[in-house]
């Protein structure tokens, strides 16, 4: 298991308690809201949530009458999200999704990544596993840490250090996290036969700077 999963493992419960208390300052300013806006403007009938975690995303969702399916590697965080909503959910990596891992709602109007792109080879194979589950004309909506988010580093794709900061509780086991440029961004989704169709950037409402990027995406 690498270090990002078993941190994962180790802090579930810590995670949990943090989106259900809505510790989370970015998210209550802004990228909650500007993913479930991206993903309502296209008025899907069906929203695949690869990396769901505790399942928020797909609770809202199927409040709005969208059939909500998620999928997340932690199995705490699925049995919770079974236990707190109706939708479906499915115990299962990144890996596992890219090796044909069945869903049978599949195929999907749209399949959203909020937030869950932090390793270097899981992300990669979360890019190659959309194509299996995304319909004719559907969407993939990724929210991620902004570039502007490792710019201290060097603008250079790889490895940054510090996770769990800035949250209340006691979160242990902190990992490094992979920074990707704009352009490594592109090139990856160009591999993977999508293109970019729009860009959005939420913004801190008093700092105005980039809370996050938000990829709109579509098959070649």
């Amino acid at each position: 298991m690498n270090p990002i999963l078993e941190s994962w493992y180790a802090n579930a419960q810590n995670w949990i308690d943090t989106v259900s208390n809505s510790e989370i300052e970015s998210r209550n300013l802004a990228t909650n809201q500007a993913i479930i806006d991206a993903v309502l403007i296209h008025e899907p009938k069906s929203v695949l949530d690869m990396g769901c975690g505790e399942g928020w995303l797909c609770r809202e969702l199927s409040q709005k009458g969208i059939l909500s399916v998620g999928t997340d590697a932690v199995p705490q965080l699925i049995a919770y999200a079974k236990e707190k909503g109706n939708e479906s959910y499915y115990t299962a990596d990144y890996q596992a999704l890219k090796n044909g891992f069945l869903l049978s709602e599949a195929p999907f109007d749209i399949i959203s990544i909020n937030f869950a792109l932090l390793d270097h080879h899981d992300t990669e194979a979360a890019i190659a596993a959309l194509g299996q589950y995304l319909a004719p004309n559907g969407k993939v909506l990724i929210q991620t840490l902004h570039p502007f988010a490792g710019i201290e580093d060097g603008y250079v794709s790889g490895w940054r250090t510090g996770s769990w900061n800035g949250l209340k509780r006691e979160f242990i086991k902190p990992y490094a996290w992979y920074f990707r440029t704009l352009s490594d961004w592109t090139a990856l989704f160009h591999q993977n036969g999508l293109h970019i169709t729009q860009i959005k950037e939420p913004l801190h409402p008093q700092t105005q700077k980039p809370l996050s990027i938000l990829f709109e995406l579509e098959r070649d």
